[in-house]
């Protein structure tokens, strides 16, 4: 569930920060308080979820329980991540792109982190918001590219955001009522 909690977090930043124009104030204040919603049923599941596994004192980890799964391997995806993050907005600056290209470039770079993540972790379902974060940052990119960086905030940072709240919804729920 901690992985769900970090994507709805990081989701719901992505709408609030990105709701803007063109989109009207209305609909701005929608997405932020969903937003705001999502995340917040998300960190309750995570509180119920937490309070259900807590172990009894002395107890030992179930045999065939997940690895964990933010050791090295996870290490080195997020270095390379922020490695990346950071120079690809340095490099998008230089070349005199918009400021909006930067959260294009961040879904992509998001996107891909899943991607290369969901085998390491043995979990196909990571890479599927993966794919969509990726197609997200690229479709903003080639809008910022064609003048049209209005749009960018809305398709890489809202639909982006919206994508990994709702997987972090779903899947929590999903875990919930399974136990």
């Amino acid at each position: 569930m901690t992985g769900l909690l970090i994507g709805a977090i990081f989701g719901a930043v992505f709408v609030i920060v990105n709701a803007q124009s063109p989109l009207n104030g209305l609909t701005v204040n929608l997405l932020r308080i969903a937003a705001g919603l999502g995340a917040a049923s998300v960190i309750a599941m995570w509180f119920v979820t937490a309070r259900r596994g807590r172990p009894a004192e002395g107890a030992r980890p179930a045999e065939g329980a997940r690895p964990n799964m933010f050791g090295k391997g996870y290490l080195i995806v997020v270095a390379a991540e922020a490695i990346l993050l950071f120079g690809g907005v340095r490099l998008l600056s230089a070349l005199g792109s918009p400021e909006q290209a930067n959260v294009a470039w961040v879904a992509f770079v998001v996107g891909v982190h899943f991607i290369v993540l969901a085998p390491m972790w043995r979990d196909r379902s990571i890479a599927v918001p993966g794919v969509i974060l990726s197609l997200l940052g690229a479709a903003g990119l080639v809008l910022a590219s064609a003048g049209a960086v209005t749009w960018v905030p809305l398709v890489s940072g809202v639909l982006s955001g919206a994508v990994l709240l709702a997987g972090a919804v779903a899947f929590g729920w999903r875990t919930v009522t399974a136990a």
